[in-house]
């Protein structure tokens, strides 16, 4: 069990009991998954920059990605169904709980001017999705080592049913968010 998992058994879910009013343990949001996506869009022109994004992605998540490939041909983007333009990769349970650790403690610490994350990037239903724009940001990559710098988007799918619950619980597990936008 991970040390995010414990304060979120420990310190989380009495805390939400409280302030949602829940009678059950079994009603309180959970964190599902979560889903790292990168794009790579320039893998139209050079088919090689998507081992780089898939060996960045491996070395962030600790999972071996899955290459997205394009469902529809798209003359103007010289783009052909089927071709690979991006990776993703979707983590559960302990997996998901060290990175999301990581990805609080030490990636977001490292990002240029960081004034905390947008409390408004839920999508109605208690997802949240955040955008970073450097790979460079988690420690696993060596700045030395990667071809060209490139952005991810994360996505946290959690069992809230409305947006304020699902708020609360990211803020408790650590998500550092803005101050003063929420809305």
């Amino acid at each position: 069990m991970t040390v995010l998992q414990e304060k979120f058994q420990k310190k989380v879910v009495p805390s939400l009991m409280k302030k949602f009013g829940y009678k059950n343990v079994m009603q309180v949001p959970r964190v599902e998954k979560v889903v790292l996506n990168m794009g790579v869009g320039e893998a139209v022109s050079n088919s090689k920059i998507i081992e780089f994004a898939l060996s960045d992605m491996t070395k962030i998540s600790g999972q071996k990605p899955v290459v997205t490939r394009a469902k529809k041909s798209i003359a103007g983007f010289k783009l052909r169904e089927g071709m690979a333009i991006g990776c993703k990769v979707t983590l559960r349970k302990d997996v998901m709980y060290e990175f999301m650790q990581r990805l609080f403690d030490i990636a977001l610490a490292r990002v240029r001017v960081f004034r905390g994350t947008n409390p408004n990037s839920f999508d109605g239903r208690g997802n949240y999705a955040l955008g970073i724009k450097e790979q460079i940001v988690f420690p696993e990559i060596d700045y030395d080592k990667i071809d060209k710098v490139r952005g991810l988007d994360v996505i946290f799918t959690t069992s809230a049913k409305t947006d304020e619950e699902g708020r609360e619980l990211l803020r408790a597990l650590g998500m550092p968010f803005a101050e003063g936008k929420e809305g």
